[in-house]
């Protein structure tokens, strides 16, 4: 009785050996083959959307799986679930399949297909953007429709007005205009699949009213020496100047204010001749009068003059060497000599250079070349080669070129004495606002270049004759501010 109560719970297989849990069944045994269990389900999908594929299966471990398109191995696809690349309207129609395999064997699943639909259009919808104002914050968003989000924005052609920049995630035009001036751009948006679009904007930054206005972010002035007009318009003298006269703007009645030197340097920067005295300097004529280092430090903005064979930062001593005191107003100023921060503002011109590789122009900067390279003592062609290697790097600077005005002039005319000074050259560069190759036959002398400095810069209150003198804005694309 209790023999065949054993054969009961025991079975034994065709050999005569003892098999243990045979009531188990054959999808949980350990060593049987891979059985699929969930086939992979057909997907479909919008283009540049990504599509995923499982299965299911039951086996010895461990299982490995190899995911098949149209029935070539997928690289790296080797678990029970596998998502697609993005996309495109070429994986249409294309068939996934899975071959799960262990020590025991494989199974392969049955193939799903992917549908793919077209996208929608992408499509700008934004059919304007706002103008603004120099030295305004500015913020507005081009908006797009179709397609499959998210987009990517970037500028195709053309610049936006300096100071503002595209954000490419969210499309976002913001920033703070610095120049004033129309800035025309070509906008593209792209879908993340790859479907783009594009439409052309303009923006009008305009100069606007009150004290914070300033068309430029930093002006120049470039003083050369004792020079007719004729001598350098239209000859051989000066080739690399007559380039940027061809290429921007030039005053063809613009006129010094006295002879000698020192009497124009002072109404450059005071409106006013105050000296025609050469002999002066900042110890025996210090100037107290209203000045430009005033009023720009009174605005908040920024300077520095420049003087080659200047003999340390901060000097305002006599000539020395080929460095000529007369030529240099800023050390005259009160304002200068009496303030220990601002006589650091008197630097060599070998600062220059350094300054405009660095970003770290102030907003104004007066630069006075030595008596040979500015023409008082060697030759126009001497200066005009001064020019080119001291000057042009600074008109092809990527951040001058957004908000930078150029000024050369000469501080007098070799011979004449038409309208106190002579007829003397004036060139006037600004990469972004300049009217090109424009000739300007208003007469103008140094006081209403005094009043563009500033001006320029969004100073108001102006020294002496700059108040009342013509303006300037004519050289320039935008509105007069």
């Amino acid at each position: 009785m209790r023999v065949r109560t054993l054969a009961v719970l025991l079975a034994f297989n065709t050999a005569g050996m003892l098999i243990a849990g045979c009531t188990g069944s054959t999808s949980s045994n350990p060593q049987s083959p891979p059985k699929i269990t969930a086939q992979p389900a057909n997907q479909t999908v919008t283009a540049g959307q990504s599509a995923s594929f499982s299965v299911s299966a039951t086996g010895a471990a461990p299982l490995s799986y190899q995911w098949q398109k149209n029935g070539s191995a997928i690289s790296g696809a080797t678990t029970a679930t596998y998502s697609t690349p993005p996309t495109t309207s070429a994986d249409n129609g294309a068939q996934f399949k899975v071959m799960v395999s262990n020590a025991r064997g494989s199974a392969t699943s049955n193939a799903a297909t992917l549908t793919v639909t077209a996208t929608s259009s992408v499509k700008i919808t934004t059919a304007s953007l706002p103008n603004g104002q120099a030295q305004v914050a500015y913020s507005a968003t081009l908006q797009a429709t179709g397609g499959t989000t998210p987009y990517t924005w970037s500028v195709l052609s053309g610049s936006l007005p300096a100071g503002l920049t595209l954000t490419a995630g969210s499309g976002a035009i913001s920033g703070t205009p610095s120049t004033a001036g129309t800035s025309s751009f070509t906008i593209q948006v792209a879908d993340s699949a790859s479907n783009k679009a594009s439409a052309g904007f303009s923006i009008t930054i305009t100069g606007g009213t009150g004290g914070g206005n300033a068309p430029f972010g930093h002006i120049v002035i470039v003083l050369e020496e004792n020079t007719d007009y004729a001598s350098v318009v239209g000859t051989n003298a000066m080739p690399y100047l007559n380039t940027l006269i061809s290429q921007y703007g030039l005053a063809t009645q613009y006129y010094a204010t006295t002879h000698p030197s020192i009497g124009n340097y002072m109404d450059l920067t005071t409106g006013q001749i105050l000296t025609n005295d050469d002999g002066q300097t900042p110890t025996t004529f210090p100037v107290s009068q209203d000045n430009v280092v005033r009023e720009l430090v009174a605005a908040g903005k920024t300077w520095k003059g420049y003087a080659e064979d200047l003999p340390s930062v901060g000097y305002t001593g006599d000539s020395v060497g080929n460095y000529a005191v007369r030529h240099f107003p800023l050390a005259y100023m009160t304002d200068v000599q009496n303030d220990a921060t601002q006589k650091q503002n008197l630097v060599p011109f070998t600062h220059f250079a350094t300054d405009v590789s660095a970003g770290h122009l102030p907003n104004y900067s007066w630069i006075t070349p030595n008596l040979c390279n500015d023409a008082h003592d060697c030759s126009l062609s001497t200066a005009d080669t001064w020019l080119q290697s001291n000057i042009d790097p600074l008109i092809k600077n990527s951040a001058f070129q957004k908000d930078g005005l150029l000024i050369i002039t000469f501080d007098e005319s070799g011979g004449d004495n038409t309208n106190g000074g002579g007829r003397v050259v004036c060139v006037v560069i600004s990469p972004a606002s300049s009217k090109k190759a424009f000739q300007s036959t208003t007469l103008y002398q140094h006081p209403s270049l005094l009043r563009l400095t500033l001006e320029g810069l969004g100073v108001k209150k102006l020294p002496g004759a700059a108040s009342s003198a013509p303006p300037m804005w004519e050289f320039f694309t935008f509105p007069a501010p």
